[in-house]
C-alpha cells in the first residue's frame, strides 16, 4: 500500500471520526424521542425498541403544546431577519463603496459592538424595555435581537460588496442609473449569495437564541428554546418529551439551510472566485 493511499485513508477515517462527533447528538435525540420515558432511562440504553411517536403527539397537541411556542420563534426569527437585512443591506454598501468622513469608525464600531458580553448588557436592556413597556412582547424581543444581528450582517455583507468590480457601477452610472437603482438592479442580484449566506445566519442565530428570550419573555411570547424548559422540573426531566421538542426545533433550521444550499454554497466561495478582498 502506497503512502499516498494510507494517507487517503487516514484522512477519511478522521473525517469519519469528526463527522460522528458532530451527528451523534442529532442521532440520539431522533432515537430518544421515539422511545418510550421508561425506555430513554433503561439502562444499558436501548438500541433495538419499539417506536412510537407518543412524545411528539404530547408535545403538540397535549395540554403543553409547543406551537405557540414553535409560533412566536418563527415570529421572532422572520421578524429579526427582516428588519436586519433591510438595514444591513445598504449599510453594508455605505461601507464598503462610500467614502465620507468617518468611515474607519464606523467599521471599527460595528465590530467592537461584537466583542460585548450578552450577560453585561440584558440587565440595561431590560430596563428600558420595563420603561417603555415592551417586556414580553415582539417588538421588544426583535429590538434587542437586532442589536446583535445587524452589527453581524453589516460585517458580513461588506467582504461580499467589496468583491464586486467598482466597473460595473461605473457602467451603470454612465447609463443613466441612479446609486439606489445601481444597487438594486446591479449589485445586489451580484452578492445574493453572501446575503442567502447572511440571511441564513441571522435566522440561526434568532432562532437558537436563549438567554435574551428567557429574561425578555413571558407567557404572551415565549420562544420554542425557552419552552423546553417546561419539560425539566426538580421532581423529574420528560426526557422523551424534550427530545422530541429538540428535533422539532431543528427542523426549519435544517430546512432552511437544504433550500438555501446552493446560494450558501456560492456565497462561501465568492471570495474565492473573485479573488476579491478587504479594500
Amino acid at each position: 500500500m502506497t503512502a499516498k493511499r494510507l494517507r487517503i485513508i487516514a484522512l477519511l477515517a478522521i473525517s469519519m471520526v469528526f463527522l460522528l462527533a458532530w451527528a451523534f447528538p442529532i442521532i440520539w435525540s431522533v432515537l430518544n424521542s421515539l422511545k418510550t420515558d421508561s425506555d430513554v432511562l433503561a439502562y444499558p440504553p436501548k438500541l433495538v425498541f419499539s417506536p412510537t411517536l407518543e412524545a411528539y403527539r404530547d408535545v403538540l397537541f397535549g395540554s403543553g403544546s409547543i406551537l405557540p411556542n414553535l409560533l412566536s420563534s418563527a415570529i421572532i426569527s422572520v421578524g429579526t431577519t427582516i428588519v436586519t437585512m433591510l438595514m444591513a443591506v445598504p449599510a453594508a454598501y455605505a461601507l464598503a463603496r462610500l467614502r465620507f468622513r468617518g468611515k474607519k469608525f464606523a467599521g471599527f464600531y460595528v465590530l467592537a459592538t461584537q466583542m460585548l458580553p450578552p450577560v453585561g448588557i440584558i440587565i440595561p436592556y431590560f430596563l428600558v424595555l420595563r420603561n417603555i413597556g415592551w417586556i414580553d412582547t415582539y417588538q421588544g424581543i426583535i429590538l434587542i435581537y437586532l442589536s446583535f444581528s445587524l452589527p453581524f450582517a453589516i460585517w458580513l455583507l461588506v467582504s461580499y460588496f467589496e468583491d464586486i468590480p467598482f466597473e460595473m457601477e461605473e457602467a451603470a452610472y454612465l447609463d443613466g442609473a441612479s446609486r439606489l437603482k445601481t444597487l438594486w438592479r446591479i449589485i445586489i442580484p451580484q452578492v445574493r449569495g453572501g446575503i442567502a449566506v447572511t440571511v441564513v445566519f441571522v435566522f440561526l442565530n434568532a432562532w437558537n437564541e436563549f438567554l435574551f428570550a428567557v429574561v425578555l419573555s413571558g407567557n404572551t411570547v415565549r420562544p420554542v428554546t425557552v419552552a423546553m424548559f417546561n419539560f425539566v422540573s426538580v421532581e423529574q426531566t420528560l426526557w422523551a418529551k424534550l427530545a422530541a421538542v429538540s428535533v422539532l426545533a431543528m427542523l426549519p433550521v435544517v430546512v432552511l439551510g437544504v433550500v438555501a444550499q446552493k446560494h450558501i454554497v456560492k456565497g462561501l466561495t465568492v471570495g474565492a472566485v473573485k479573488g476579491g478582498g478587504r479594500r
